[in-house]
């Protein structure tokens, strides 16, 4: 087994537990001697009954992770119950590092004893020049050389919206391309460019894949031939297609299914919206920060967005979201997208400390060869379970998509299941894809040879434990 290379997580964490439903169950730290869960109605049923009382219809995560954490390192979160889990949801890809890293808490600590204001609007400190420097120094070199930086609110959605001001402000166009399965956000232009949106303000593309490919053939011709959908509605004067200020892409739909674009058909759209004089939106959200066994996404393919989106991993655990674009492009005016949160300090030094870690520990390469092994384990695993249609990812964002194997069709209530049983054995996994089928795994970049085992067998138990649950 391979050195923990984020020095955070421990080997303990990875360990089998005593049976199904256990979890590592124990009365270790947070268990209900701890404190934690001291008192009639204190402990996890109190706290989760309170919260579905209190909280609003919309909580998502709650709903099926019925669980309380209180304390957490590495891949390895312990609730209030004290019942230790394997966190391979990592806050939706935000913890690049996983919980609690040392050089994250040591950036926070550093700016909490400093006496440093830790609210600033957009005004310049040491800090944020900090952060400024380190993301400039990951950034692809071309966009580096002839960049600005634009500090959005502290949620990715908000970047995205002002990615789509910026673009329609030095365009002049109203008009955006976006793709079949997209997730860009919750506020009203982001969820527009998703593939969710209810009203349908944007054109929407076909998306490659290999699995449901709309054209029923996958692989390199699949993508080529959605290559040339796109180009051909973008040249037809009956088309009915705006004139597009942008297009927005994921290097790898997350949200989506977990698809990683082809590279060459990236190239391709790369091409196609230079040569009409469309902006290049990256949404990075997800993909940044050595995810996908690159630093960025578009990494891979060698496409040099003229926007990324950054938000997630980029603040260390806390909330950041910026934009970085081609100075050309920086034409609106003063407070043309402002917000009272752009200058949060302390995410701004766990930022910069989280981006220079993954950097010198070459975590990005970490996860292209983990990434690698564990597709391939799962993709044995499929040999022998029929429910599993399709393995996908790339680098620590990986999808298990899970149908019925007589039909074929998306089988999300045994996803449910899968994400059920995966919890009774001390595993947080999250769903989602098409109908919610793809069981996703997005454990930190610090995850050990151990760790990834540990994951690994608790999926493999709790797939064929869901698929006998099923009614004949």
């Amino acid at each position: 087994m391979g050195a923990d290379p984020g020095g955070a997580g421990g080997g303990s964490a990875g360990a089998r537990p005593a049976g199904a439903g256990s979890a590592g169950a124990g009365s270790g730290p947070g268990g209900s001697g701890s404190g934690f869960g001291a008192g009639a109605g204190c402990g996890t049923e109190g706290i989760l009954r309170r919260q579905a009382q209190r909280e609003s219809a919309a909580r998502t995560y709650a709903r099926s992770l019925p669980v309380v954490p209180v304390r957490a390192r590495g891949l390895t979160i312990e609730g209030a119950d004290g019942r230790r889990y394997l966190d391979c949801l990592s806050g939706a890809g935000t913890l690049a590092l996983g919980h609690n890293h040392p050089v994250v808490l040591e950036a926070i600590r550093g700016v909490l004893d400093s006496g440093a204001p830790l609210h600033v609007l957009d005004l310049a400190t040491p800090v944020k020049d900090a952060f400024t420097t380190e993301l400039f120094a990951n950034l692809p070199p071309a966009l580096a050389a002839d960049a600005r930086v634009q500090f959005c609110g502290p949620a990715g959605t908000d970047a995205v919206e002002a990615a789509l001001t910026l673009v329609r402000t030095a365009t002049g166009r109203r008009g955006l391309l976006a793709f079949t399965g997209a997730y860009h956000g919750m506020t009203a232009g982001a969820l527009g460019a998703s593939g969710g949106a209810p009203d349908v303000r944007v054109t929407r593309l076909p998306y490659p894949q290999d699995l449901r490919c709309p054209f029923g053939v996958g692989g390199p011709e699949g993508a080529e031939l959605g290559a040339r959908w796109t180009e051909s509605l973008l040249d037809d004067p009956k088309s009915g297609v705006p004139a597009p200020a942008a297009m927005i892409v994921e290097p790898t739909q997350g949200e989506g299914g977990v698809l990683p674009a082809p590279d060459a058909w990236l190239r391709r759209m790369r091409e196609v919206t230079a040569a009409r004089g469309i902006a290049l939106i990256a949404d990075e959200v997800q993909t940044g920060v050595g995810r996908t066994g690159a630093f960025w996404g578009v990494d891979h393919a060698g496409v040099v967005p003229d926007v990324m989106v950054l938000s997630k991993a980029i603040g260390g655990s806390l909330p950041l979201a910026v934009i970085v674009y081609r100075a050309e492009l920086d034409v609106w005016a003063p407070g043309a997208h402002a917000g009272t949160f752009r200058g949060n300090q302390l995410a701004m030094a766990a930022g910069a400390a989280t981006l220079a870690y993954v950097r010198e520990n070459r975590l990005a390469e970490r996860a292209a060869l983990l990434g690698d092994r564990m597709t391939t384990a799962l993709r044995g695993l499929a040999a022998d379970q029929p429910c599993i249609a399709e393995v996908r990812g790339r680098g620590l964002m990986i999808g298990v998509e899970l149908a019925d194997p007589e039909t074929g069709a998306a089988a999300p209530a045994l996803a449910a299941a899968v994400r059920e049983e995966c919890l009774d054995r001390g595993l947080i996994v999250e769903l989602g894809g098409r109908h919610s089928a793809v069981v996703r795994l997005l454990p930190p970049l610090t995850l050990t040879d151990e760790q990834a085992s540990a994951v690994l067998d608790r999926l493999a138990d709790a797939i064929p434990a869901a698929a006998a649950r099923r009614p004949r």
